[in-house]
């Protein structure tokens, strides 16, 4: 059995996205998958990339990682314009009350709770209800659940409802605050920071057997939430990992899951997706050490092993640390920065030219 994934590039400057095709079986009978569409330029990409490449109009499967626009938005396209089976989303405003009693403001109501949840996840509020009217199945993907060849590995369903969710919106001053960011990114102020923050980075040495990645990091509970994705192609002995924008939390209890079905993650998986685009407060030393394999003496001459990470063409990700980790690691690592990537085995070949391999860098980005 064949199969192929393709990253399509996402966003502009720091601003960056996750737009990810998967098409796997035999020729008559292949399986596509849809994993994140990025913005509704790259959901615009994804459909003519579906129709031109993999040559059908049906995509069986549709995956909403996490809530955020830059994962959610392009998938109201491909909802639109593709016939999809099955659509697969967290809805936290379903469970809005389960956690009325995380929030110390008695006014919460569960109904004003459940569309503020809507209101604030509105990318992907508004991909059930297009699912809703055109009425494609929509299920919730948590630990163990099945979709096509691959297998949810997180979040589990307790984890997600009763700590996930409830940091996603922690009081109703939360919700100003977000508001106020939201109306000062809409003026370019944001922007205007992350390019002056840019203009200022420092940078530190870092050599092959001193490794500056931390283990006291954390992301935010909404890429926590992110559904963590394996599949394991028997016939090529290749393991697959898709994380979205999952963080030492998550990638944890996914790796603990695999432990507990005897699946060595470093030993069979092949190809990784490198969460939040390379971010440095998403992966640590450890987990990277169960997930991809212990660190190496020296730069490995061949490896079976492959990072792909999504990066817009001007950012700065992935930061240079976190490439260095999965290098050391012995894995391959490529960036989409403004190209599709493609990664595939017994597949049509497309004539496309060979990626190009980021380089171990011996200069990374200082933490303060």
């Amino acid at each position: 059995m064949g199969f192929e994934i393709d990253f399509l590039p996402v966003g502009e400057g720091e601003k960056c996205g996750d737009a990810i095709a998967v098409r796997y079986g035999e020729p008559g009978a292949y399986t596509v998958v849809i994993y994140d569409g990025g913005t509704l330029k790259s959901g615009k990409d994804l459909v003519r990339h579906v129709r031109e490449h993999y040559q059908t109009n049906f995509v069986a499967h549709v995956v909403n990682s996490h809530p955020d626009q830059d994962h959610a938005s392009g998938l109201s396209v491909v909802l639109e314009e593709l016939d999809v089976g099955t659509l697969w989303m967290h809805r936290p405003w379903l469970h809005s009350h389960l956690i009325l009693d995380y929030f110390r403001d008695g006014r919460i109501t569960n109904q004003s709770l459940k569309q503020r949840l809507q209101i604030k996840m509105s990318a992907a509020y508004n991909l059930e209800q297009i699912a809703a009217r055109r009425r494609i199945q929509v299920v919730e993907p948590f630990q163990g659940t099945q979709i096509g060849s691959f297998f949810v590995l997180s979040p589990d369903k307790d984890w997600y409802t009763h700590v996930l969710i409830a940091d996603f919106e922690k009081s109703p001053e939360q919700m100003a605050i977000d508001s106020a960011a939201l109306a000062a990114d809409r003026l370019g102020f944001r922007a205007f920071l992350e390019g002056a923050k840019a203009a200022v980075t420092k940078w530190i040495p870092e050599q092959w057997n001193i490794e500056l990645l931390r283990e006291d990091v954390e992301t935010s509970a909404e890429n926590e939430s992110s559904v963590i994705l394996y599949t394991y192609m028997a016939s090529h002995e290749h393991g697959i990992l898709l994380t979205g924008d999952a963080g030492v939390r998550a990638l944890s209890k996914a790796l603990d899951y695999l432990d507990s079905n005897n699946i060595s993650a470093s030993q069979s998986i092949k190809f990784f997706q490198i969460p939040h685009h390379g971010g440095r407060h998403n992966v640590s030393p450890s987990v990277l050490n169960r997930l991809v394999g212990p660190r190496m003496p020296t730069i490995p001459q061949k490896t079976d092993k492959t990072a792909f990470v999504s990066a817009s063409k001007d950012s700065d990700y992935p930061r240079r640390m976190v490439r260095n980790a999965f290098l050391r690691r012995g894995a391959k690592v490529v960036t989409t920065k403004g190209s599709t990537i493609h990664h595939y085995r017994d597949m049509p070949n497309r004539g496309w030219s060979a990626a190009e391999l980021l380089e171990f860098s011996h200069q990374v980005e200082a933490w303060d």
